[in-house]
């Protein structure tokens, strides 16, 4: 057994649980096979976890810290249009899905309340930030009498990315077959909806 002697024990238990969550599932795996995988003691994983969705919790925390960063970089300052760069935002979500399986599932899947600690329900916050932050600058290019609500077209293209992603952008055979690719689907959709909207890509 390696022990404490290889290294930091937190990262350790982080990294078997998105092992873990890879080959079984985010919810087929118990606590103390996660303690196994990172080659520690049963009872090693109390120091740093309460119990296994606490360390499910802290898995999902550093998933939207990342999946954050990925929409930040994708929308870059709304350029060279508010529309394209969300049209970027949408494709960086469907990468993410796919690149990320594990923190993915662990982020939407795991039955982790977003009140689970203060830490994750503000990384969560702050990732979705991104997608309103997007929503509020495309609907500005809206005339003020016609313009819909910021929150409610963040909302819906969450939705709409978040489907696409879960059905058709999965790495595995949970993956809905499809006639075209999953980003080429989300773009089309989301000009549908931003063009029923009156809101033009450029």
């Amino acid at each position: 057994m390696r022990g404490y002697h290889h290294g930091n024990l937190k990262e350790a238990l982080v990294e078997a649980a998105l092992k873990l969550i890879g080959q079984k599932g985010v919810s087929g795996f118990t606590f103390v096979e996660a303690a196994r995988e990172a080659g520690v003691s049963p009872a090693a994983p109390y120091r740093h976890y309460k119990d296994r969705e606490q360390l499910l919790a802290d898995v999902a925390r550093r998933g939207f810290e990342a999946f954050e960063a990925t929409l930040a970089k994708a929308w870059n300052g709304g350029k060279p249009t508010p529309v394209e760069a969300l049209e970027r935002i949408g494709r960086a979500y469907l990468t993410f899905a796919r690149t990320e399986p594990a923190y993915y599932a662990a982020m939407f899947e795991g039955g982790v309340s977003a009140d689970a600690s203060p830490e994750l329900r503000d990384a969560g916050d702050r990732a979705f930030g991104v997608l309103r932050q997007a929503a509020e600058a495309v609907v500005e290019t809206v005339p003020e009498k016609s313009r819909p609500p910021a929150m409610m077209v963040a909302l819906h293209m969450w939705s709409l990315a978040h489907g696409i992603a879960s059905l058709f952008a999965r790495p595995d055979d949970s993956r809905r077959k499809l006639p075209m690719a999953p980003g080429d689907l989300l773009e089309a959709g989301m000009l549908v909806y931003l063009d029923g909207l009156g809101i033009r890509r450029s």
